[in-house]
Order: C-alpha cells, then sequence, then structure tokens
C-alpha cells in the first residue's frame, strides 16, 4: 500500500465508521433498541475491516520508486559529526 493509499484507506474508514454510528443511533433511538444499535455498528466495523485492511488493487495506485542499490552506493551516508570548514559569523 502506497502513501495514497494510507490515506484513502483512513478518510474511507473514517466515513464508514461515521456513517454507521449515526444510522446505528438513530435506528436504536428510534426503535428503543440499545442491542440493535450495537448489531448495525458491530456490523458497520466489520464492514469497514473488511474494506480498509486488505491490500487492494486501487490502495496501489501510485507506487513508490525505489533507490537502485548501485545508486546509493554511489551517493553514501554523511558521517555523522562531520564538522564543516565554513566558519561561522562573529557576533
Amino acid at each position: 500500500m502506497d502513501w495514497q493509499g494510507q490515506k484513502i484507506t483512513e478518510q474511507l474508514m473514517q466515513i464508514v465508521l461515521m456513517v454507521f454510528a449515526m444510522g446505528a443511533f438513530l435506528t436504536g433511538y428510534i426503535m428503543g433498541s440499545f442491542q440493535l444499535m450495537m448489531l448495525i455498528y458491530a456490523g458497520g466495523v466489520v464492514l469497514t475491516t473488511l474494506i480498509t485492511i486488505p491490500n487492494w488493487p486501487f490502495f496501489n495506485r501510485h507506487s513508490l520508486k525505489w533507490l537502485d542499490p548501485s545508486e546509493i552506493q554511489k551517493h553514501p551516508k554523511p558521517v555523522a559529526g562531520f564538522i564543516s570548514k565554513k566558519k561561522l559569523p562573529k557576533k
């Protein structure tokens, strides 16, 4: 899953859970049943899990291009603690 896919997944999860929470609350309030409210919300959680947890192909539309291992050798990591030879301006 790429970065854009993670963003879409997060937004989708929030939207689906909010819709089911509001629908469950209204249904439970109108019907006067706490059990029905919890069952509807639990169904929403299960549906959200089935939608967002698997790595569906539409979550991989913007794949990342990884650096080739040969390029890593051409550009080594900077050494920690390296002091620049530039002089700092005096105050």
